[in-house]
């Protein structure tokens, strides 16, 4: 990750906000976030722009904001960024291509 985003220094402070967030999610089924990855997606995607400190109640009405299809979508995203495809099979790179 960067080095160290606007935002980090309220993180302890919104943490039962994500918390909470957290159990939403695993309320709609979605058990496999963790509170690291939903921070992450918070900081790369959400506040990707933000260049100002943001306010408390800012930061929590974003994380309380956050839907459950935007958040698998991104880490979906993420996933295909960072997977190698074989080039070495000709038959899979053609059906990648078609």
């Amino acid at each position: 990750m960067e080095n160290s985003h606007i935002n980090e220094n309220n993180r302890t402070q919104v943490q039962p906000v994500l918390k909470s967030k957290l159990e939403e999610f695993r309320l709609l089924g979605v058990d496999s976030v963790t509170e690291q990855g939903l921070w992450e997606y918070l900081i790369k995607k959400k506040w990707k722009k933000v260049k100002h400190e943001m306010r408390l109640y800012e930061m929590i009405q974003e994380i309380l904001s956050v839907k459950v299809s935007d958040y698998l979508n991104y880490v979906t995203i993420e996933s295909y960024k960072t997977t190698e495809f074989s080039l070495d099979n000709e038959e899979e790179l053609k059906e990648l291509l078609k």
